[in-house]
């Protein structure tokens, strides 16, 4: 899960729109009281044939704190710290895993104790590519709560960013990590969760070169009614209509011109539209340069807020920064609700077709009004339709060449001893 290359401590959560900025970039906030409590579903893993299930699966026991070696730090959020680790495994081989610690007390004491059972369901809840597989999740005392995952070693999408050319990605590496959280999202909005917290900094990258979408805690909980519909009606057009038809016809032959017509012409595929309309909050979460209009002026939201967020997402891997970033926290809500969007034209050796399809894109996600926005009435199926992704088979994307794959030196930096400053938790377990 955690982001081996990240600095210890990267951006959190806050209890106030005011906070101070981390690495130049606003920090998370949350304002919300409403109470979570923990439940228990079996964790059901798209990958199964994952290696690193063999030593989960071949423990006598259910694993606890003692199974594992911490190896280092690697992150540290609002709610918990997250640690490389091993799990040795037969015939001394270990795999390596993030693993979430949680300080229950600490949390109690900020009254958050809720933000870290919402991430635990929802972790429990999710099975997908983009996603994160949780392995294991135990109680290491009475005051640790303890969450394992899969380890990305390539880094985040922020650190990924500064490493490119003029701090941005070119627009194929743009639209391809674009196209992959779009479907992170659109499978998270069919299981009925708002995510609320999208960043490149909570995208990480895999062994393999590919996404997975991380952290939970902001996530809001509601229900979604998935059903496929027609692809006509996901513009609104009806194309049923009468065409120009030559005169000359006869009426009889006419008509059975028209049915062969219907007949012959493919018809097109219906489409998957899954969306929690009902989801409501009027809680004050987010990262200040992600949030929503409706957010910024303290009104209620819905799952309109990822699709600004993923707009916002977007403009910052082509430009390199956010669209409404002011000079202050409460600068940068002021910019998000009153002032205009301005896309400048991108780089030089940029298509115009496909610079003007990603800038439309951008402003239709980022309309002021929720009930404008684009992906508020069909979530991703509208997102998906749009010419930016046009060409982009997202069946297959998976198994697609990502833009940068980590290199072996990466890979290997999960092998190495304990670090002191994990020894004293060690002890702890």
């Amino acid at each position: 899960m955690a982001d081996a290359a990240a600095a210890p401590n990267s951006s959190s959560s806050v209890s106030s729109a005011s906070s101070s900025s981390t690495a130049g970039r606003s920090s998370a906030f949350s304002v919300d009281s409403a109470a979570a409590t923990p439940t228990s579903s079996p964790p059901r893993p798209h990958r199964a044939g994952d290696v690193a299930w063999a030593p989960i699966r071949a423990a006598l026991a259910p694993v606890g704190p003692r199974d594992f070696t911490l190896v280092r730090r690697v992150g540290a959020g609002d709610i918990g710290t997250v640690y490389l680790c091993r799990l040795e495994a037969e015939g001394d081989q270990s795999c390596a895993y993030a693993m979430k610690v949680v300080d229950r007390r600490a949390l109690a004491k900020k009254g958050k104790l809720g933000r870290a059972a919402a991430e635990k369901r929802v972790l429990r809840r999710l099975d997908h590519p983009f996603l994160p597989t949780m392995f294991a999740d135990f109680d290491a005392g009475t005051d640790y709560s303890c969450i394992v995952m899969e380890f990305c070693p390539g880094g985040d999408l922020h650190s990924l960013r500064h490493r490119m050319p003029g701090r941005r990605f070119p627009l194929a590496s743009a639209r391809f990590y674009a196209a992959e959280v779009l479907l992170a999202l659109e499978y998270l909005h069919m299981m009925g969760i708002v995510y609320r917290d999208l960043k490149p900094e909570n995208v990480l990258i895999r062994g393999d070169g590919h996404i997975m979408l991380t952290d939970f805690d902001l996530s809001l909980e509601s229900t979604a009614s998935p059903a496929l519909e027609e692809a006509c009606n996901l513009t609104g057009e009806d194309d049923g209509g009468a065409r120009p038809i030559p005169a000359c016809f006869p009426e009889v032959h006419l008509l059975r011109l028209m049915k062969w017509r219907r007949r012959a012409a493919p018809r097109p595929r219906p489409r998957f539209v899954a969306e929690p309309v009902d989801a409501r909050s009027s809680s004050f979460v987010g990262t200040h340069e992600y949030v929503a209009p409706e957010v910024a002026s303290g009104g209620g939201h819905g799952a309109s807020v990822d699709w600004w967020a993923y707009g916002v997402f977007l403009y910052e891997l082509l430009y390199g920064r956010t669209p409404f970033v002011g000079a202050t926290n409460e600068a940068t809500l002021r910019n998000i609700v009153r002032a205009p969007l301005e896309c400048p034209p991108l780089g030089a050796g940029t298509p115009h077709a496909e610079a003007a399809a990603a800038r439309d894109l951008i402003a239709r996600l980022l309309d002021k009004d929720p009930r404008a926005r684009l992906g508020s009435r069909r979530g991703a199926a509208d997102v998906k339709a749009h010419p930016f992704f046009k060409g982009l088979n997202f069946a297959l994307l998976r198994s697609s060449s990502p833009p940068v794959v980590p290199p072996p030196a990466a890979l290997h930096q999960q092998r190495g001893k304990a670090s002191p400053d994990v020894h004293q938790l060690f002890e702890q377990f």
